[in-house]
């Protein structure tokens, strides 16, 4: 089993793309620090050009950018995230399961309280973080994530990243095929129907998620 915080994922392109993050800013993260520990984690790779950012990283990765959607200045970010890690005693506080209770309400107190409204003027602030945070997920006993659901693909059809499947890759939620696996099939030719009935999914959701990979590669 991947180890989510010591051994590679993806690499920093990777993470990039699949997180929709512009990949100047990713390294940026990788430099940059927080209460003495960096922003966003990365290993040693085993050999250049391996994966060097573990899962953990991946998921502190998008809670920056979830940050940065709601339009907050990298010295506020650095602010909120010191303030978490030191508020839950660890280096990956931004990714604790305690985020999604208090911890969202340290994110208001440091750099969020200026941000009263949501960007749309109707929500308040604690409830826009929390409905980004609700794409991690946490094992019943564990206090860090064991997988990140992607937010550019349809609800109808979630994909995840999941160190324990994949190896890395985006997989469908419900039955941890490849997204890659299936849109490969479709590319090459095969029927809706047919790639649904080979993955035991609705021609619905098929049809939802190549539309989705369609899009994100136009």
């Amino acid at each position: 089993m991947t180890d989510r915080f010591a051994e590679g994922l993806l690499t920093p392109s990777e993470t990039s793309s699949y997180l929709q993050i512009p990949r100047s800013t990713l390294h940026s993260w990788l430099r940059g620090r927080a209460a003495g520990a960096p922003l966003v984690h990365r290993v040693e790779p085993v050999r250049h050009g391996q994966p060097s950012v573990p899962f953990v990283a991946v998921a502190e990765a998008y809670v920056l950018r979830s940050l940065r959607d709601l339009g907050l200045r990298m010295s506020e970010i650095r602010e909120a995230a010191a303030a978490v890690r030191a508020a839950f005693d660890t280096p990956y506080g931004l990714v604790s399961r305690r985020i999604a209770t208090d911890g969202v309400d340290i994110f208001v107190e440091h750099g969020l309280g200026d941000l009263r409204r949501a960007r749309d003027g109707q929500a308040p602030i604690h409830e826009v973080v929390a409905k980004y945070l609700r794409y991690l997920s946490w094992g019943a006993d564990d206090d860090f994530p064991t997988s990140l659901q992607l937010r550019q693909y349809p609800d109808s059809v979630p994909v995840v990243i999941d160190p324990r499947f994949g190896h890395g890759l985006p997989v469908i939620a419900a039955n941890r095929v490849p997204v890659k696996a299936l849109t490969d099939l479709w590319e090459a030719g095969e029927t809706v129907e047919d790639i649904a009935y080979e993955y035991e999914m609705d021609p619905e959701q098929v049809e939802a998620l190549c539309r989705a990979v369609v899009r994100l590669a136009a």
